[in-house]
């Protein structure tokens, strides 16, 4: 099991990379994210035209000032020429790694000819990824991508050829079709097939939630990295699970309730530092959806919670749920 992952000039201290999660992967997430034991963040994914067009949410997300790298950003969008200026701009802002999104699914994305809609037309695939690299100069240019549009028409081996030899330095594969989103399995056996098609680095991607699963994904499916995704959510401890295993280390078992609630607090809290506490409030109820679940009274404890505008009222309330949790 490889100790890191190279992504052209870029060395991370391991092969584990949090995926670019949209609404979730904010400064305060790829925090805890590195924290927890990930070797490369990376950004929500960010629209090309909402950069080059200087819109101030949009500027928002490609704020990775005083951040511990690497921090890959993603961009999104159908423009080569777009595309480049948005590269030199987010290359401008500190990103190590600069991703191309061709996985995103959503009906919003697609619709424009963005993100998986690049699967069904890989010449501008090849065109953007060519326009992002020399934009880029010394900074690598990564793909991310699905297995393909549909279930009959799967493409991820001749796409991720097209985009290598346009000069993408590593891809990222989810295991899914566009038209499955996020339903049924991933499916990890177009993994090797990728490997043995392109020289450069592949990231098996999709329904990784468990320190097993990565090793599977690294020893079995042939891949060079691993990247977790909504796994994550609410759980950092499956990446510290995930470093300890390929570091060889003992897995660590699972954290108690006392840790969960205790993150989740640390959690707003940063982000009443980063976004002050009205957003902050707001934006934890669906992070904390995800650090509740499994608990016991966790639907009634989300439901007081939804109702409750501050901090420190938030706070009070998961302390008290946790003293009063039953053994």
């Amino acid at each position: 099991m490889s100790a890191t992952l190279k992504i052209g000039p870029v060395t991370m201290a391991a092969p584990l990379v949090m995926a670019p999660l949209a609404g979730y992967t904010d400064r305060v997430f790829r925090l805890l994210a590195r924290e927890a034991g990930a070797a490369l963040t990376c950004t929500e994914m960010i629209s090309a035209q909402g950069l080059i067009y200087n819109n101030k949410n949009t500027l928002a997300l490609l704020d990775l000032e005083g951040e511990p790298g690497p921090v890959a950003v993603q961009l999104f969008g159908r423009e080569p020429e777009v595309m480049a200026r948005a590269t030199e701009m987010a290359v401008a802002a500190g990103a190590a790694i600069i991703d191309l999104n061709m996985g995103c699914p959503t009906p919003k994305i697609v619709k424009n000819g963005e993100g998986s809609a690049l699967m069904r037309d890989l010449p501008l695939a090849a065109a953007i990824v060519a326009a992002m690299v020399r934009a880029a100069g010394p900074v690598p240019v990564t793909v991310k991508m699905r297995l393909g549009w549909d279930e009959v028409s799967i493409n991820v081996v001749d796409a991720t050829r097209v985009v290598v030899d346009a000069g993408a330095a590593a891809v990222a594969i989810h295991g899914r079709t566009r038209s499955q989103f996020y339903s049924g399995r991933a499916d990890w056996s177009y993994f090797p097939r990728v490997k043995e098609a392109v020289p450069v680095p592949v990231i098996g991607n999709g329904d990784v939630r468990s320190a097993a699963d990565a090793v599977t994904l690294l020893e079995q499916a042939g891949c060079d990295g691993v990247m977790v995704g909504r796994g994550a959510i609410g759980n950092p401890w499956l990446l510290t699970a995930i470093r300890a295993v390929m570091e060889g280390r003992p897995e660590p078992p699972p954290v108690d309730i006392k840790t969960r609630l205790s993150m989740a607090c640390r959690h707003l809290n940063l982000l009443v530092q980063y976004k002050g506490e009205v957003a902050a409030v707001k934006e934890m109820r669906k992070h904390l959806a995800y650090y509740l679940r499994g608990l016991r009274g966790a639907a009634r404890l989300r439901q007081e919670i939804n109702t409750l505008t501050t901090a420190a009222a938030v706070t009070a309330t998961l302390e008290d749920f946790q003293r009063n949790y039953p053994e």
